[in-house]
């Protein structure tokens, strides 16, 4: 294993690595971070995502965001622009080939599609594009443009897309390493994510921020907040170390309004703690709420009601921005009709809430406290794990099982940890395998479940949790036996 420290690159080092990360493809050849640095200088303000979030955090706003991707660089740009009028940042979602770096594959993407006349990607491919493709896209928007992935080694993809001028860059060496791969080292993703860190602190230093959002939902089936918790906190500390500034954190929608709520308010309390014992107070900390990451109805008018409860949850907890989803999730890659349709769902949501007071109750209140408690607990034995450094205590935690995310492919992850749905819908602790929760909050999941355990008249088992992945997707959120469920005129 290589020695994985939480430590900001030397520039000297960055330098010698870059020159080896931009002969990777042809399109690196093209980067050059003076250029780089002049044109996002010479953006307007309203391309900017920083200032996007900075402005919406200081009128309580909350911004809109899809998710969308195609192969070809004209019609990704029309998409993009249909979709500008009903959001208020943008999206390029890239493709899965370019996630895996094999950009070979892409490029033979590209070139179907253009014979084909349609998109043969399931997103856009931005290191074949290039600095100059992906200029041309950000000079034809007038908002601000993400680059949202899902890439244990995004170094090229970084250099390229800030080059060009995109001012916000998702992801993180565990986000996109335990939920998407299957037998990358953890310590070389994060080492990687280091390297794209580091760049982005390197703007910084010549006063250009740039917007860091770690991946909050990680496989987004049953994740307990503080299981997604503990690797934004961890992300966002390594991030902070390599000079990032712009942080923000993310949370995937679990369903129960309480938890869903709670969930935001203590990410924000919490980031806001571990930065600051770990020296960090030159920073701006923004939340991201996604909607509903697991199955979808197949019905279009179920489905609006999944992005509508996503939307009022992510209002009340005061999130920044929402990833919106669509009502064709279930039957494949939203077309823009599809997309701007959830759109205007979520808009119409905030717009009958927003001007409501905070809502606030004791079930809310306690799921803060219970939410906060458990991420502390696991913080302390990564911090203990590796000394004092978060990023060796990451790598050792998911060895040791002490972090661990239901449903994740990758190898290291230990897959003990094993959630359910309580009777009220909020996500609880069925099997904690390794994970170091208190006692008295470990009691606390196993009373919840046996609520509903006793409600359905079963044995609280494994197949409650079959029967909880399916639920949403069958048009309701907890995995009743049928003889439970109301009945339902439809």
């Amino acid at each position: 294993m290589m020695m994985i420290e939480n430590k900001k690159l030397s520039r000297a080092d960055y330098q010698s690595e870059r020159e080896q990360v931009l002969q990777t493809w042809p399109t690196g050849r093209d980067v050059e971070f003076a250029s780089a640095i002049s044109r996002h200088r010479d953006m307007e303000d309203r391309k900017k995502f920083p200032i996007a979030l900075a402005r919406a955090a200081a009128n309580g706003r909350t911004l809109l965001q899809p998710r969308a991707g195609v192969a070809l660089l004209r019609e990704h740009t029309q998409l993009l622009q249909d979709l500008s009028p009903y959001c208020d940042v943008l999206p390029t979602t890239v493709d899965a080939y370019t996630r895996h770096n094999r950009y070979h594959e892409a490029q033979k993407g590209i070139e179907r599609s253009r014979a084909a006349g349609t998109s043969l990607l399931n997103g856009f491919p931005p290191v074949n594009h290039g600095v100059d493709g992906c200029r041309r896209l950000i000079d034809a928007l007038e908002k601000p443009v993400q680059v949202r992935h899902g890439t244990p080694d995004a170094r090229l993809m970084a250099e390229i897309t800030l080059c060009a001028g995109f001012s916000s860059f998702e992801g993180g060496g565990i986000s996109y390493n335990i939920p998407y791969a299957k037998s990358v080292p953890l310590e070389r993703s994060i080492r990687h994510w280091q390297y794209c860190d580091r760049l982005i602190g390197l703007y910084e230093e010549e006063g250009i921020r740039i917007n860091r959002e770690p991946f909050g939902p990680l496989t987004g089936t049953l994740v307990p907040p503080f299981a997604s918790h503990t690797v934004a906190l961890l992300e966002g500390l390594l991030a902070l170390e390599q000079g990032a500034k712009c942080i923000t954190l993310g949370y995937g929608q679990a369903g129960n309004l309480a938890q869903d709520i709670a969930a935001i308010r203590s990410l924000s309390n919490l980031a806001a703690y571990y930065f600051s014992e770990f020296g960090h107070d030159d920073y701006a900390l923004s939340t991201v709420f996604h909607q509903w990451m697991g199955g979808f109805p197949e019905n279009e008018a179920q489905a609006y009601s999944v992005i509508a409860l996503g939307a009022a949850a992510a209002k009340f907890a005061g999130a920044t921005k929402i990833i919106v989803k669509t009502p064709h999730e279930a039957s494949g890659v939203p077309t823009m009709e599809a997309n701007r349709s959830g759109l205007q769902a979520t808009a119409q949501m905030l717009n009958m809430i927003g001007d409501q007071k905070k809502l606030e109750t004791d079930e809310i209140l306690q799921e803060t406290a219970v939410i906060e408690r458990e991420v502390h607990a696991v913080m302390r034995k990564v911090i203990e794990l590796g000394g004092g450094d978060v990023a060796r205590g990451a790598v050792l935690a998911f060895e040791a099982g002490v972090m661990d995310i239901p449903f994740a492919p990758a190898s290291v992850n230990a897959g003990r940890m094993t959630p359910i749905r309580d009777n009220n819908g909020a996500i609880r602790v069925f099997a904690k395998g390794d994970i170091p929760l208190p006692d008295d909050i470990v009691a606390f999941h196993r009373e919840k479940i046996a609520e509903r355990a006793t409600c359905e008249g079963r044995e609280a088992s494994f197949q409650m949790v079959v029967d909880d992945v399916r639920a949403i997707s069958a048009s309701t959120l907890i995995g009743r036996p049928q003889a439970t469920n109301i009945d339902s005129p439809f």
